[in-house]
Formats: structure tokens, C-alpha cells, sequence
């Protein structure tokens, strides 16, 4: 109920606005497009994805399947007369987090957030959105992915989306045609929608991207497949880093799910460090995206006891009988490596054939070589896509991908794999 309120609340603040602004054009699968006598201007957009996956265990012949919608987005987003300030506001209806992994939590509102430009060099923004410390493929639109979903090393490692400030610059090499796009960000570190108390410090991060041969057509750089077919070789080099001063989860995605005190009952609470190094090119509808993600932990020596999932306390942090702070603390978290490359090419009679090798690697002691939903540490994609039309619009997407499981993995029921497990996907795209 609450979902649909929000929605109806979405379309009659756009019906009540459209009333005083006329409607400025409209392509299927990019929104209305409202602009008012002043200049002011006014989008609305949005799509759904129904999808259905089936996965299938070496040491079974069953099959798990699952129906449901993956995404249903609503976007409402707009500018000043002077293009200075900007804004938006975007929902998930489907209540499917964006990694699709195990966690929960309130994932109904993604993006909430205005934003200045100070010039034509520098942009400041405040609110929440997806963060420049993610990996390059977190900042590219879920309506354009390459393969149905997005990779492992993104749901492991990304926060997905923060709370915070946010400094966007970009500068030109005169006399070049290289383009240098820095991003600054200070954040709650808690990950979207902390509607209760905030745990540990902030996030301090940022990133840097080297554009060598120019800027990508249409927002290029924000969108997987090569649907604009680059003229010219476009390239993007990024680096990544960030630094969360105290969470209480697995990564920085959320807050309160995983507590420690020290031996005066305050918190006492991990840091959680990471970095990152990714590429994209494109030219003439083959695209080809890299990423490395490399993700720390430093834990105080402050740490005397944990809080259970009843709210009990114990000071218990054994590992195979020997107590082990720092290295039990560590268990918790999604610590390691991870690396990705995917590729792909558009045919100009809009078919795409797609290929992605994922690969993880835990360390030691991390979340990451828990037997139920990581110990895979291989990953291969083949998928092969139909576009309905000359943009992202509409879609149908079919993929199939080959898990390396760990000896230590298990299936659904907690059994041991022994081998490896297979997943397909199917999935429409409908925009509006």
C-alpha cells in the first residue's frame, strides 16, 4: 500500500506541474518531457523488468526456480529555468535491493537529492544517490545492462547508493581532447535510507576519471551496450577509493545489523577500506568494461564483546575453539578481491551477443567464504539481447552462467555442491 502511495503521489505531482508547463516531446522508453514558459524543465520516466530465474545444482537434478519483478522504477527529475539547480526523485516499487543478494532492508526510495552548479567546472550536490566510490559499473543506468543482472563483484563490494555530499568536477587539457572528470564525497557510510540511528563516522572518498579520446556520445560512459555505436574509439580510465570510519555490517550498505562495545558498553566498530581501478571502451557497437575491486579492514584492539541477533551480549569471538577478535570480526565482513570483464557487440540489426568473467577472491578470514552464498569463486556469463528499438526503451535479455563453486559451498538446503552450479536468466525491459 505504501508503494502505491508513493507512486500515485509521483504521477499527480507530474499531472498538477504538466498543468502549467506543456509537454515538450516524448520518445518511447525516455519519459515525458515537460518545459515551462520560464525555461523551468520537468521529466518523468521509468520502466519494469519481470524476470525469472532457474538454477540447477551439480549434486541434483532439481531445479530452483523464481518468478517475480526485478525492478519497477519511477523517476521524477527537473532543472531550473537556468539550468543551475536540478533534482531527483526515483523509486523502486518491486522491493528488490539493487545487488540482489543477502540482505534486505527499506530499499523503496533510491535516489532523493538536488543539486548546484556552481560553474561550468564544478557541481555540488546533497542528498542521496549512487556513490563515485562504487565501481564504474554502479554508475550505469539499471536500464542498460548488458546481461540481465549485474556482476558479482558489484553486489559483493558496492553500498550501492549514500546520503552525503557530493563534488563533481571536470576539466578539458586545452589543446587536447582529454577530459579529466574528479568526484569528491563525504557520507553517513550507512549505506541508502537510514531512517534510524546512525552508527560509527562518516565516509571519506572519491574518484577520478581520465576520458583520453573524448567524451562518449549521449552519456555513453553511464550505459553498458554500444546502442550509440561510437564514431571513434572511446575510452574511460578510473580509480577508486574510500574510506568508512566505523560500520556495522558487512560493507557499508547498512546500519545496526552487525554490532560490537568495548568493555564500557560504547560502540566499537570496524573501518572498512577499499579501492578501485576499472576501464570502458567503445567503438562501433562493441563495448568492453574491466573492473578490480580490493576491499581492507582495520579492527581496534577495542573490541571486548558482540551483540547477538537477540540483543544479548557475549564476549565470545572464538574461531575452532581459540578466541580470535580481530580475525572473527573479519568473518563478518566481505573482505578481498574481486575482478570483472565483460564485453559485448550490438549488430546493427539491434541483436547483442555478451560474455562476462567474473572472479572473487576471498581473504582468510571473510564473509566471502560463506558456504550458502559466496565460496564460488568463478563466474562465466553468455547472454545474447534483442533491443525493440534504437535506444534502451524496451529490451528482451536471456543469459546463462557457469558457477566454479568451492568445495565448501552448499545448495538452497545446505547440502555440499561438489561441483558447480548453473544459473539462466530471462528478462524483459520496458521503459516509459
Amino acid at each position: 500500500m505504501k508503494r502505491f502511495l508513493i507512486f500515485a503521489l509521483m504521477v499527480f505531482w507530474a499531472t498538477y506541474i504538466s498543468g502549467q508547463i506543456r509537454l515538450e516531446k516524448y520518445n518511447f522508453g525516455e519519459g515525458l518531457q515537460f518545459t515551462g514558459d520560464s525555461g523551468y524543465k520537468m521529466q518523468l520516466d521509468g520502466f519494469i523488468q519481470p524476470y525469472l530465474e532457474t538454477r540447477k545444482f551439480s549434486n541434483s537434478d532439481d531445479l530452483y526456480n523464481r518468478f517475480r519483478m526485478r525492478r519497477f522504477r519511477v523517476r521524477l527529475s527537473g532543472t531550473s529555468e537556468n539550468e543551475k539547480f536540478k533534482y531527483r526523485l526515483q523509486v523502486d516499487l518491486s522491493g528488490s535491493t539493487e545487488a540482489d543478494v543477502d540482505e534486505g532492508g527499506n530499499t523503496m526510495l533510491l535516489d532523493g537529492f538536488v543539486s548546484y552548479d556552481i560553474n561550468d567546472n564544478y557541481t555540488v550536490t546533497f542528498g542521496q544517490k549512487a556513490t563515485p566510490t562504487d565501481n564504474l559499473e554502479l554508475g550505469m543506468s539499471s536500464q542498460t545492462l548488458q546481461l540481465p543482472e549485474r556482476s558479482r563483484v558489484t553486489s559483493v563490494f558496492s553500498s550501492i547508493r549514500e546520503f552525503g555530499l557530493f563534488i563533481d568536477a571536470s576539466y578539458k587539457i586545452r589543446g587536447t581532447d582529454v577530459h579529466i572528470k574528479p568526484s569528491l564525497a563525504v557520507t553517513n557510510g550507512d549505506g541508502m535510507n537510514v531512517f534510524k540511528k546512525d552508527r560509527g563516522g562518516l565516509k571519506y572518498g572519491g574518484r577520478i576519471n581520465i576520458l583520453p579520446l573524448g567524451l562518449f556520445r549521449n552519456f555513453g560512459q553511464f550505459r553498458q551496450g554500444d546502442l550509440m555505436r561510437e564514431l571513434t574509439p572511446k575510452l574511460l580510465i578510473g580509480f577508486t577509493y574510500s574510506y568508512n570510519n566505523g560500520i556495522s555490517d558487512r560493507r557499508g550498505r547498512e546500519t545496526g545489523s552487525i554490532l560490537y562495545l568495548d568493555a564500557d558498553g560504547n560502540e566499537a566498530l570496524p573501518d572498512y577500506e577499499k579501492f578501485g581501478i576499472d576501464m570502458l571502451f567503445k567503438y562501433k557497437g562493441f563495448s568492453l568494461l574491466g573492473e578490480y575491486v580490493k576491499a581492507n579492514a582495520h579492527v581496534g584492539d577495542d573490541i571486548t564483546q558482540r551483540v547477538r541477533n537477540d540483543g544479548s551480549l557475549t564476549p565470545d569471538f572464538a574461531i575452532d575453539g581459540i578466541q580470535d577478535v580481530g580475525n572473527y570480526v573479519k568473518n563478518r565482513m566481505m573482505l578481498g578481491s574481486g575482478f570483472n570483464l565483460q564485453a559485448g557487440y550490438i549488430f546493427k540489426n539491434l541483436w547483442s551477443v555478451d560474455a562476462r568473467y567474473t572472479h572473487l577472491k576471498a581473504d582468510k578470514y571473510s564473509y566471502l567464504n560463506n558456504a550458502a552464498f559466496y565460496a564460488r569463486p568463478n563466474y562465466y556469463t553468455l547472454g545474447i539481447t534483442k533491443y525493440l528499438g534504437k535506444n534502451y526503451g524496451a529490451k528482451i535479455q536471456l543469459a546463462g552462467t557457469y558457477v566454479d563453486a568451492d568445495p565448501t559451498a552448499t545448495d538452497n538446503d545446505g547440502i555440499l555442491i561438489n561441483g558447480h552450479e548453473w544459473i539462466g536468466t530471462l528478462v524483459f525491459t520496458v521503459g516509459f
